[in-house]
C-alpha cells in the first residue's frame, strides 16, 4: 500500500479499526461458540433476553456524554480534560439511577424461571462497565488514535474468552447466572484497564463543570437514539423469553448475533469515519452526505457479498453450535439482508447526526422502536421468533426508509436556500 494512502487519516483509522475488530471477531466467535454451546439454547436465551433488556437502558446511563466528548473534542482537543470529566461523572450519576429502576421493574418484563441476580450482575456490568469501555474507547476516537479504540474492543472480548473457557473447566454445562458472574468480573476489569490507558495517554479528567441546557439536550437526543437502535435491535429477545419460549430466544439470539458479526468491517469505518461527519457537518447536511456518499457505495458492496454468504453457508452453523440451535440455519436466512439495510442507514444517520440533526435522527428512530414493539406485541406470540425476523426486517426498512426521506428533504431545501442566496446577490449585483 502506498506510502501516502497510509498517511490517510480515514483509511488509517479503519485499517486499525479493521485488524481490530478482525481481531475481535475471532475472539467473539471461539467465546460465542464456547458460551453457546456450553449453557445451551435454553440458558443462552436466558442471557440474550436479559441483555436486551439492559440494553434499552444502557445507553442512557452515559447520557451521551462520549458522544458529545468526540463532537467537541474532535474541534478543539482542549477541551478533553472538562469532557471527560463530565463524562464520568454523568455515568456514575445516570447509571446508579438506572441501576435502581431495573432492580424495581426487571421482573415485569422478565419470566419469573430468570433469577433477578443475573439482572443486577449485568446491568452493574453494562450501565457502569461497558459504558466506562465505550467513554474510554470515543476518548481516543476524538483524538483519532484508533489503534488504542481498537485494543480496547479486543480487550473485552478476550476478558469474556478468557471466563469463559475458566467457567467451562468448572463447570461443563453452567447455569446463565454461573455466567453473569464471569461476565460482570471480566467487563470490571475491562474498564478499569480502559480508564487508566485514557488517563495515561490523554489525561487526567477535571470535574470543575457538568453538562447544562442545550448540550443536555443533546446528549439526551443521543442517548435516546442509540436506545431506540437496541429497541429495534435487541427488544425482539427479550419479548421472545417473556411472550414465547427461552429455546426460541437462544435460537434467535444466536442467529442475530452471527449477523452482528458479519457487520464488523461496517462497523470499523463507522467508528473511523464519526467524526469527521462532525467536520464536514459544520458546512451543512448536503456537506455531510457528501462525504457519506463514497462510504455508502463501499459498504453496499460489501454487505451484497456477506448476506449472499449467508444465504449459502447457513446450513453449517448447527454442525458448530450442536444439534440444539438446528434452527438457527433457517433464521439466519431470513436475517441476510440486515447487512445490506444497516449499511445503508447507519452512514444517512452519521449525515444527519453530523450536520446537527440529531434531534430529527431521534424522532425518526424512535418512531421505528414503537412500531418495532408494537409489532412484536402482535406477531412474536403468533409466529413465535419468525415473527421475531419479520419484525427486524420491517424495522430496519422503516428506518432506512425514513433516514432517506429526511436527507433527502433537507438536501433540497439546503440546495433551495443557496440558490436563493445567489439569486439575491445577483440581483443586488445588478
Amino acid at each position: 500500500m502506498p506510502a501516502g494512502l497510509l498517511k490517510h487519516g480515514l483509511v488509517r483509522n479503519t485499517l486499525w479499526m479493521f485488524l481490530g475488530q478482525g481481531l475481535r471477531l475471532v475472539i467473539q466467535a471461539l467465546y460465542f461458540i464456547e458460551i453457546a454451546r456450553s449453557l445451551g439454547a435454553a440458558n443462552y436465551g436466558a442471557f440474550i433476553g436479559v441483555v436486551a433488556l439492559v440494553g434499552i437502558a444502557y445507553p442512557f446511563g452515559a447520557l451521551g456524554s462520549g458522544n458529545l466528548l468526540v463532537k467537541n473534542v474532535a474541534r478543539d482537543r482542549s477541551l478533553f480534560p472538562d469532557y471527560f470529566g463530565r463524562a464520568l461523572a454523568t455515568t456514575a450519576a445516570i447509571s446508579t439511577v438506572l441501576f435502581a429502576l431495573l432492580f424495581l421493574s426487571a421482573h415485569l418484563a422478565l419470566p419469573a424461571s430468570i433469577p433477578l441476580s443475573l439482572v443486577l450482575l449485568v446491568a452493574g456490568s453494562d450501565l457502569f462497565g461497558l459504558n466506562l469501555i465505550t467513554i474510554s474507547g470515543q476518548s481516543f476516537q476524538a483524538f483519532e488514535q484508533l489503534n488504542w479504540t481498537a485494543l480496547i474492543n479486543v480487550l473485552i472480548s478476550a476478558a469474556r474468552l478468557a471466563g469463559a473457557l475458566v467457567l467451562v473447566q468448572v463447570h461443563s454445562h453452567p447455569s446463565a447466572l454461573q455466567w453473569g458472574y464471569m461476565y460482570f468480573f471480566s467487563t470490571v476489569a475491562v474498564a478499569v484497564i480502559s480508564l487508566a490507558l485514557v488517563w495515561r495517554k490523554l489525561g487526567r479528567p477535571e470535574f470543575a463543570h457538568f453538562f447544562q441546557g442545550a448540550e443536555t439536550r443533546e446528549g439526551a437526543y443521543f442517548s435516546i437514539s442509540l436506545s431506540a437502535q437496541t429497541i429495534y435491535n435487541d427488544i425482539d429477545k427479550t419479548m421472545l423469553a417473556r411472550l414465547g419460549t427461552l429455546d426460541a430466544t437462544g435460537i434467535y439470539g444466536a442467529a442475530y448475533r452471527l449477523i452482528d458479526v458479519s457487520f464488523v468491517p461496517v462497523s470499523a469505518l463507522l467508528w473511523s469515519a464519526y467524526p469527521n461527519f462532525f467536520r464536514a457537518g459544520a458546512g451543512g447536511i448536503r456537506e455531510s452526505f457528501r462525504y457519506a456518499k463514497p462510504l455508502v457505495l463501499r459498504t453496499l458492496a460489501y454487505s451484497i457479498f456477506v448476506s449472499v454468504m449467508i444465504l449459502l453457508f447457513a446450513g453449517y452453523v448447527p454442525l458448530i453450535l450442536g444439534p440444539e440451535y438446528a434452527r438457527t440455519a433457517e433464521a439466519l436466512r431470513w436475517l441476510a439482508p440486515l447487512p445490506i439495510l444497516k449499511g445503508l442507514h447507519y452512514f444517512l444517520s452519521d449525515s444527519l447526526t453530523g450536520a446537527g440533526h440529531q434531534g430529527l435522527r431521534t424522532a425518526i428512530q424512535a418512531g421505528v422502536a414503537a412500531f418495532n414493539v408494537l409489532l412484536n406485541l402482535w406477531i412474536i406470540p403468533a409466529y413465535s421468533w419468525r415473527g421475531a425476523a419479520w419484525s427486524s426486517l420491517a424495522s430496519d426498512g422503516l428506518l432506512l426508509c425514513g433516514v432517506s426521506a429526511a436527507v433527502f428533504l433537507l438536501s433540497r431545501k439546503s440546495r433551495t436556500a443557496a440558490d436563493q442566496v445567489l439569486t439575491r446577490e445577483a440581483c443586488k449585483a445588478i
